[in-house]
């Protein structure tokens, strides 16, 4: 059984009538797996992490998509993230009002009461919260400021590995998570990926660089093009991109 299974997805933007983005784009993701996304511009890559985490402003006109063999598409994001789907998004938001220790214990008691199960307590948790925050060489001070609030864009990369790590999800779709990260940065939260990486769970990476793939290997690299997986393979797939583009393919 795939841990995320998705079949003959068609999806717009908008409404039913809107503009097709995905057009039967087919993928399977077996757990203890990592798959890499590429592809140019516009060829729909966030647009699928979109659709499955359930965003407001797309509509699925056909297909189907499951995580765990449980249908997805009748859920609310919030009930995804339940199941087990996370989302580390492209530009993360600024929550400016809400502390991030605030966040991710609320985030933390939420997944514990949809799945029955003791809340954790506050003074282990907040140990845990720091511990994890100085790992990834995050000041452990910024857990008090608002969510993302003045935060760097490294910083904010790091703090979506940061509530990854806390709340260990089923599923992690990463949309372009190294975008904006220097060297430096960007081995810090690919450490936090691998340390994520487990035989029970997968990891969906959309990126348009293949240095990300240089320490997040991953087991099958795929390329998208006018909604469509168009080719699969190795990391080697990503080098070839590297050195030739898409042309060859598009």
């Amino acid at each position: 059984m795939s841990l995320l299974a998705v079949k003959d997805l068609h999806a717009n933007v908008g409404e039913e009538d809107g503009q097709e983005i995905l057009k039967g784009l087919n993928l399977q993701i077996q757990a203890g797996e990592v798959h890499a996304i590429m592809g140019p511009n516009g060829s729909g890559k966030s647009t699928l992490a979109n659709v499955l985490s359930g965003r407001p402003g797309y509509t699925v006109t056909r297909g189907t998509l499951s995580l765990a063999n449980e249908d997805l598409s009748h859920l609310e994001p919030h009930e995804r993230a339940q199941a087990g789907l996370f989302l580390a998004f492209q530009y993360p938001v600024e929550i400016p009002g809400v502390s991030n220790m605030e966040f991710l214990k609320a985030s933390t008691d939420s997944l514990a009461k949809a799945h029955n199960a003791e809340q954790p307590d506050a003074a282990g948790f907040i140990r845990q919260v720091r511990t994890l925050a100085e790992s990834l060489d995050l000041d452990p001070q910024f857990l008090k400021r608002g969510v993302n609030e003045g935060f760097s864009g490294g910083e904010k990369k790091r703090n979506e590995i940061l509530q990854l790590l806390l709340l260990n999800p089923k599923m992690a779709i990463l949309d372009e998570t190294d975008s904006g990260l220097d060297i430096d940065a960007l081995k810090v939260v690919a450490e936090g990926v691998n340390r994520y990486r487990s035989a029970d769970n997968g990891v969906l990476l959309i990126t348009h660089y293949q240095r990300l793939l240089d320490y997040i290997v991953p087991d099958v690299v795929h390329v998208l093009a006018d909604g469509q997986i168009i080719q699969s393979g190795d990391k080697n797939l990503a080098l070839e991109l590297e050195a030739k583009g898409y042309t060859w393919l598009t």
